[in-house]
């Protein structure tokens, strides 16, 4: 974890804070990255601890790594390689971004996700709670998931 200062010129002061961690591309492996993002996420001044009313920035940051993590370790496996999860935060972004070692398997969300299944339909939760998210390349071999959500209240509704 570091963080760093940058000043353009006339420009207030923007802190971005920066979190990674590496992690088994197993289930339990997910779930701990989650809860230790989750626990980093509370210590950073004017960041929301829980969801509330007015602001549901906490869950659904909770939201999308739960479900970038699962998805890696589920369709980004590979034996004896770890994944990723990084974490950006300014004062009205944040920025999720999950490496793992699969990539010829690109993430595509599906609308004819089984109902009743276990899986299929992680992306949707991705694209709807997601500001913007996408996928890239990581060399030498893999690819990175990002998703970026702005803080959300109530009063401006996003």
């Amino acid at each position: 974890m570091n963080q760093e200062t940058v000043t353009a010129p006339g420009e207030p002061t923007v802190v971005t804070s920066h979190f990674h961690t590496m992690f088994p591309s197993t289930a339990r492996g997910a779930h701990d990255a989650r809860h230790a993002a989750e626990r980093w996420l509370a210590t950073q001044q004017g960041w929301p601890e829980a969801a509330t009313a007015e602001d549901d920035s906490a869950a659904t940051a909770s939201l999308l790594i739960a479900e970038l993590t699962a998805n890696a370790a589920r369709h980004g496996r590979v034996q004896g390689r770890n994944s990723r999860l990084a974490l950006t935060l300014t004062p009205a972004t944040l920025r999720i971004e999950v490496t793992d070692a699969r990539g010829e398997r690109l993430p595509a969300p599906t609308l004819d996700a089984d109902a009743d299944g276990e899986s299929g339909r992680g992306l949707l939760l991705v694209t709807s709670l997601a500001d913007a998210w996408g996928c890239e390349p990581h060399h030498p071999g893999g690819k990175t998931v990002w998703a970026e959500c702005t803080r959300r209240t109530a009063k401006t509704g996003r």
